[in-house]
């Protein structure tokens, strides 16, 4: 009997961390409800670590889910409520940004950077060990013995 009200009061307890999404917010029409819920999960909470809106505890993110519902039942659909939101806060409120052109260049820039930076190094070693590599000719070498000679 003891071990079930630990095991149940350990449940109770961690039931907040399972649930985000206040009863205070959930919308009476379950249609838009469930459009809410769809863009909560692919929106980023702006102070936690790729979490969703939809997961987190936070008070921007209580707010971000409130400001969704707002949008949708004021007639917005969910593009609409996406570009709201990224006019305001920026791409960085997408889970999945968008591909464009700068994201392109965020993703591709580093193995292109990687690729230039190995031909580079390649090159350049390549071409040092050519370089010292090389024997003398007889003109120098005879112009060495010379100069070591005069010296002696």
């Amino acid at each position: 009997m003891r071990r079930l009200m630990l095991t149940l009061g350990l449940i109770v307890a961690a039931l907040p961390a399972f649930a985000a999404v206040q009863p205070g917010e959930i919308l009476q029409d379950p249609a838009l409800e469930a459009r809410a819920r769809a863009l909560s999960a692919e929106l980023r909470c702006l102070v936690c670590q790729s979490q969703s809106i939809d997961d987190s505890d936070a008070t921007i993110a209580h707010d971000l889910r409130v400001l969704v519902r707002e949008r949708l039942q004021a007639g917005d659909s969910d593009e609409a409520v996406k570009a709201f939101l990224v006019d305001r806060y920026g791409e960085y409120v997408l889970l999945r940004p968008r591909l464009t052109w700068h994201t392109i260049v965020l993703w591709g820039a580093p193995p292109a950077l990687l690729v230039v930076g190995g031909a580079l190094a390649f090159g350049l070693f390549r071409r040092r060990r050519a370089t010292t590599a090389t024997e003398l000719t007889p003109d120098e070498q005879a112009r060495i013995e010379a100069l070591l000679a005069r010296e002696e």
